[in-house]
């Protein structure tokens, strides 16, 4: 099972979009891969909580979340073979830990919590709770944005992650992203 939870190697450059539900984060995914004319990862644990929740009528369990964890770096290592300029992810590993914690009393799968530090990622966009909250199906904490907001800070900073705090308009945020790849490819480069 670890197997499934690591990164294969690959060329590119690697961002997550990382922080708490309804912040923008696949609309500035996809604009980036747009953008770059590259590929994004979806985050999967959406399509996979939403078949739960039409087929069942239920939510997340603790069960799901290696699940989701397996599903996630199977398309973040088949989608990283497809580029070798940048792959935007929508989510990563240590999303989902963040979510486990927040959910489950503070616990997180001890193989899940290895993974989601020991993947490398080239830079994180922490996008803030300045945006409308949306509502659907699978998110439920719209009063709990900040709390939310400072773990996913939090996380980033315990674990030494290279971020960078987006925030304003979504053309601000895309401006902003886009500004930080760039040294990024330009460097690689």
């Amino acid at each position: 099972m670890e197997a499934k939870l690591g990164q294969q190697p690959s060329a590119c450059i690697k961002i997550v979009l990382f922080g708490p539900e309804s912040t923008g984060k696949t609309t500035l995914s996809q604009q980036l891969a747009r953008h770059y004319n590259s590929v994004w990862v979806p985050e999967y644990a959406r399509d996979y909580l939403q078949k739960k929740w039409n087929n069942e009528r239920l939510t997340c369990e603790t069960k799901d979340l290696l699940p989701i964890a397996i599903g996630q770096m199977k398309l973040e290592n088949e989608l990283a073979q497809k580029t070798n300029s940048v792959l935007i992810c929508d989510t990563d590993l240590l999303e989902t830990k963040v979510y486990s914690e927040a959910y489950y009393a503070g616990t997180c799968d001890p193989i899940l919590e290895k993974y989601a530090i020991k993947n490398q990622y080239d830079l994180y966009f922490l996008t803030y709770i300045d945006v409308p909250w949306l509502a659907d199906d699978l998110r439920d904490k719209p009063h709990e944005r900040e709390r939310m907001f400072k773990a996913f800070e939090k996380a980033l900073i315990d674990y030494n992650k290279p971020y960078i705090l987006l925030k304003g308009t979504k053309k601000e945020r895309l401006d902003r992203a886009i500004i930080e790849i760039d040294k990024l490819l330009k460097h690689k480069a």
